[in-house]
């Protein structure tokens, strides 16, 4: 599959948030109402999904009901284990530190209950779904685009939210997900521009996984090569370290000063260490989900620390703002992975939903919905910038541009220092978000 420019014509549904968000403000009102226990019949109403007056299997405050949250993640054996696996930990301890705060508006939340493996398989993830839908509120962790985008028609039919632990821009165009930090295509763009002004890059390489998250990369690095006037290309490669012999040619070939890597942590080190050894003198920059430190514990740490980037949505495990320090607290002893950050960071803005759905006396899924309308920052405890939290906006006017920049250090706890604060390069700043990035052909 081609990927496209963002300029180029819509094949998705329009800019909506604000619209339909303000077409559904009448059916949230009437859930409001209903659901305070009196039906148009003068009968009981339904219960709401997800919301029990019965405490948690977990409570913390005994006296509370309950509000379940599901998470489906790759658990198990597919490419992002080590990155899901930490997620769901971190996203535990998020939600039980806030039962220990109070909770939620008479709330416990429960995000033990319903977790479910999607093996980085859209069909399993879409049967897991299917399992627990009709049981939670939203869904605190949906791992993948593909996946996620698998059930993203009952998602919204149902008016469901989701927390997706991916970042391709189409998300800004959907009104159920609940995204944070930069989109794959601005973490590109900006790695264009730093190597660019940093390198003197004139040739830049896109190797990618296909679909939404290598499609939306290389659209991104598309962008910011033609607006800085340096040549692009790009190769879609497989899953599987032992499966990229095309691509280390391809780059041995070529010889690009950039290659923009987005692919699974595995495929990564193998791409980069075996290119290296070879005597390539170019650099690599990786999206956010290219790299975790297990790789700095393999043969292929000398050139990750020589010659990669890594391009992230915020700053890693060790870093000293209230949000981390409250993470490592609630994680207690663990081994520092910006996994859990990651995990941790995507918790923010469900919570302030929740919160003021409770607030608006409408803990429904409807209620959640129409709280999204409502928000235009975020208290991410210093995670992220506030302004990250918007979701009252058009996608161009919401969408965070901004990412971190880091290199692999062992010496560090979490194996990457970072290089630089949040920032947009010039391509992020200017570029007009007014489709998707990346539309499949």
């Amino acid at each position: 599959m081609d990927s496209a420019r963002c300029d180029s014509p819509r094949r998705v549904r329009p800019p909506r948030r604000r619209a339909l968000r303000a077409a559904l403000a009448g059916a949230a009102l009437l859930a409001a109402v209903t659901g305070c226990g009196i039906g148009s019949d003068g009968g009981s109403a339904a219960p709401v999904p997800g919301v029990t007056e019965e405490p948690c299997p977990r409570a913390v405050n005994k006296e509370h009901g309950c509000i379940y949250l599901g998470i489906i993640s790759d658990l198990t054996v597919g490419p992002f284990t080590d990155l899901g696996t930490p997620m769901v930990v971190a996203q535990k301890a998020f939600w039980d530190r806030v039962n220990r705060q109070g909770g939620i508006g008479g709330y416990d939340v429960d995000v033990h209950t319903y977790v479910r493996d999607n093996r980085y398989d859209p069909a399993t993830h879409r049967r897991a779904f299917q399992e627990i839908k009709g049981r939670v509120l939203a869904l605190a962790h949906s791992l993948g685009s593909p996946t996620t985008e698998a059930i993203l028609g009952e998602l919204r039919s149902a008016r469901m939210i989701a927390v997706p632990a991916s970042y391709p821009s189409k998300w800004e165009f959907e009104d159920v997900i609940l995204e944070s930090g930069a989109s794959y295509c601005f973490e590109a763009m900006n790695a264009v521009d730093y190597a660019v002004d940093q390198f003197k890059a004139k040739s830049v390489l896109s190797v990618h996984y296909p679909g939404d998250y290598g499609g939306d990369a290389a659209a991104g690095a598309r962008i910011g090569a033609e607006a800085r006037g340096v040549s692009f290309s790009e190769l879609e490669i497989p899953q599987g370290a032992g499966r990229q012999e095309k691509a280390i040619q391809t780059i041995l070939t070529r010889k690009p000063d950039l290659v923009v890597v987005t692919a699974g942590p595995a495929e990564t080190a193998a791409i980069v260490s075996k290119t290296v050894e070879a005597g390539f003198q170019g650099r690599f920059m990786g999206n956010n989900p290219t790299y975790t430190a297990a790789i700095l514990r393999t043969p292929a740490a000398p050139a990750m620390k020589a010659r990669y980037l890594v391009v992230s949505p915020w700053k890693p495990f060790a870093y000293d703002s209230p949000g981390h320090t409250a993470m490592r607290q609630a994680l207690g002893r663990v081994l520092p992975d910006d996994a859990y950050t990651s995990g941790w960071v995507l918790s923010y803005p469900l919570k302030a939903m929740l919160e003021r759905a409770a607030a608006n006396g409408n803990l429904t899924r409807d209620g959640v919905y129409e709280a999204l309308s409502q928000t235009t920052t975020v208290d991410y405890e210093g995670m992220l910038p506030r302004h990250a939290g918007n979701f009252s906006g058009t996608p161009n006017a919401a969408a965070f541009r901004e990412s971190v920049i880091a290199r692999p250090d062992d010496r560090e706890f979490t194996g990457s220092k970072v290089i630089t604060d949040f920032a947009p390069g010039p391509t992020a700043k200017a570029h007009r978000l007014e489709s998707p990035c990346y539309n499949p052909g």
